[in-house]
């Protein structure tokens, strides 16, 4: 785990701990020191402790002239023990949301397993997220976590979508594709 760096050929346009509207401005990275784990294996330092023990993110745009976000998530998403959906929107999102962002893309193939609780806080985010024509969606998560995901029917309040090429793609052209197929589907 400690080989998956968060996606950086990006960098050159937003840098999230350079962002001062950003919930991980200021914050500083060792390229030498491992010191994050995930169930006892260690992660890349570049990633973002946002407060659950099983799931880092980290912020790899964020525009605030066209409202969106691309965060990239790596570990186990876990809401039974960590209430990760709980620490993810009030510590993130609701950030972000409060900077103006109502559209979120959640790069998810590194999610590698997920445990859900109550849809509380999906059936709040996705109510929120609505009042603005905001969205969310998880993009490339895993067959069998998105198995759970959608087990727990959570695609009523998140998206899934499946996208192999996102890396190749700028930032704002991942964004228009996305927006243009939800577009779509609510039109159908």
């Amino acid at each position: 785990m400690q080989d998956i760096e968060p996606f950086y050929n990006w960098r050159h346009l937003y840098v999230s701990e350079e962002d001062k509207r950003s919930p991980f401005y200021g914050r500083t990275y060792s390229e030498f020191e491992f010191s994050q784990t995930i169930y006892n294996f260690y992660i890349h330092p570049q990633w973002d402790d946002f407060g659950s023990r099983t799931l880092y993110l980290k912020v790899l745009l964020a525009d605030y002239d066209e409202h969106y976000a691309i965060i990239e998530l790596i570990g186990e998403w876990n809401d039974a023990i960590e209430n990760d959906i709980m620490t993810l929107k009030r510590d993130v999102l609701e950030h972000f949301m409060q900077e103006g962002i109502f559209k979120f893309i959640l790069i998810a193939e590194n999610v590698l397993n997920f445990h859900n609780s109550d849809a509380d806080y999906y059936e709040e985010l996705h109510e929120e997220l609505s009042d603005e024509n905001g969205w969310i969606v998880c993009l490339n998560m895993p067959e069998q976590t998105q198995h759970d995901f959608k087990k727990a029917h959570l695609n009523r309040y998140i998206e899934l979508m499946q996208l192999a090429e996102w890396r190749t793609f700028k930032p704002f052209h991942l964004f228009k594709k996305i927006n243009n197929e939800l577009t779509s589907r609510l039109m159908e």
